[in-house]
């Protein structure tokens, strides 16, 4: 006869409402990303098509959208979370996002894409990788490297299925009544979503593999001095190494990858075709998902840093790859080498502060981290045009895309080898 504990357990483990908030935390990945990350590149060939409005203008708007939605992380979303929690923030986003995608339509002078953009920038920032990392850490300690890399796989969803059916649904259906239906479809997916599944997590529910004995509980050190301090202090977490070291690798990491990604059909197609430039995209995509859940299966078991470290580093190399390349299977190869690496630049950071800082500073930590990443990135795509006009090739602008990520594998180490040689 079965023993009627481990009966309990297994319904416990399936039953688990942290998977729940998962996928709800993938849905909001989903729309966040598909409508907020790679929408604007959509919305601005629309708008070009509908107005005549120059890219450079409107690619200004682009960059203002994202530093003011790093604003608003680095102010605002953290203790938004931390006072009203998940429910009541994510609806209010996915509300203010609907209605800025609807008053895209609207906009007939350019100053308004601005006001219209600076709406979109809460509805960002509250579904964006900060507001993921905030939704799924309460529910999963042991295991939430693994429930993060599901989670985020939204953001994968959004280019591969949002951004395609935005695309589809505007050309059937023309600018306004596409992206009025991407915001209906959103709301209506997003608010029972955040109605129904995203409360607090209540004291009595645990998920079972934080109930077994730990035999690899962390251990303390320097970098962790930060969480012995109960009241959150701006000043001192901005001066203390262990966020040094976790902010700045993946500003310096996410702005070369964001760069890249923005510039990888401009710099392909010359070569091997826009048609095939497009599954290229495509190959990068679905090897980031592939990337994002393999190390989900191991990050929870390893150093969390040196995970960090050998993921710049293999993107590193498929950008050595990239740059050194002009035959077309070794494009395509680079740029599955480089997309393993890509849907980890955003769950990782959250790993880290985990790890590394006090749990009732998480949100505000996360979402500080967060946004320092989104201003840089911001002006990622800046960077590379700028190398590609002075040099007349990517060449040089891939070249220090790697240089910027082999730095950034370097400094996440950096704790570790300074702990390593005190102890030597």
């Amino acid at each position: 006869m079965r023993d009627p504990s481990i009966v309990r357990a297994a319904i416990t483990t399936k039953l688990y409402r942290g998977w729940l908030v998962v996928a709800a935390a993938f849905l909001v990945a989903m729309f966040g990303f598909g409508l907020g990350f790679y929408g604007p590149g959509i919305y601005l060939v629309a708008l070009k098509a509908r107005h005549g409005w120059s890219i450079e203008e409107l690619s200004l708007a682009i960059t203002a959208y994202y530093v003011l939605g790093a604003a608003l992380l680095f102010l605002v979303v953290g203790p938004l979370f931390e006072r009203w929690g998940a429910r009541p923030v994510v609806a209010t986003g996915t509300v203010a996002m609907a209605c800025a995608v609807v008053l895209l339509t609207l906009v007939t002078r350019p100053w308004q894409i601005y006001a219209t953009l600076a709406l979109m920038s809460l509805g960002w920032a509250t579904m964006s990788g900060a507001a993921i990392n905030i939704i799924v850490a309460p529910w999963f300690d042991r295991r939430r490297g693994l429930a993060l890399s599901w989670a985020m796989n939204g953001a994968s969803a959004g280019g591969v299925v949002i951004a395609p059916l935005l695309i589809l649904s505007i050309s059937r259906f023309g600018l306004s009544g596409g992206l009025a239906t991407a915001a209906a479809v959103m709301v209506a997916v997003l608010i029972p979503a955040a109605m129904l599944v995203l409360r607090p997590k209540r004291p009595e529910e645990h998920d079972p593999a934080d109930c077994r004995p730990r035999r690899d509980a962390p251990s303390r050190s320097a970098i962790t001095q930060f969480a012995e301090v109960s009241d959150f202090c701006l000043a001192r977490l901005l001066r203390s190494r262990a966020f040094v070291t976790t902010s700045i690798p993946f500003a310096l990491a996410l702005t070369a990858q964001v760069g890249f990604l923005t510039h990888q059909v401009a710099f392909l197609s010359p070569t091997i075709g826009i048609v095939a430039a497009g599954w290229a995209v495509g190959l990068t995509t679905s090897a980031a998902v592939v990337g994002r859940i393999a190390t989900g299966f191991v990050v929870d078991k390893l150093n969390r840093r040196v995970v960090t470290s050998l993921n710049f580093v293999v993107q590193a190399f498929g950008m050595a790859i990239l740059a050194t390349s002009a035959k077309p299977s070794l494009l395509y190869f680079g740029c599955m080498v480089f997309g393993v690496g890509v849907g980890n630049a955003a769950s990782l950071p959250g790993l880290i502060v985990q790890q590394e800082f006090p749990k009732h500073h998480f949100a505000r930590i996360i979402s500080i981290v967060v946004a320092i990443n989104q201003f840089s990135f911001a002006f990622g795509p800046t960077l590379l045009a700028g190398l590609q006009h002075a040099r007349g090739t990517y060449a040089a602008a891939l070249l220090v895309c790697l240089a910027m990520e082999l730095a950034a594998a370097i400094v996440v180490l950096s704790p570790a080898i300074i702990r390593r040689g005190v102890t030597a």
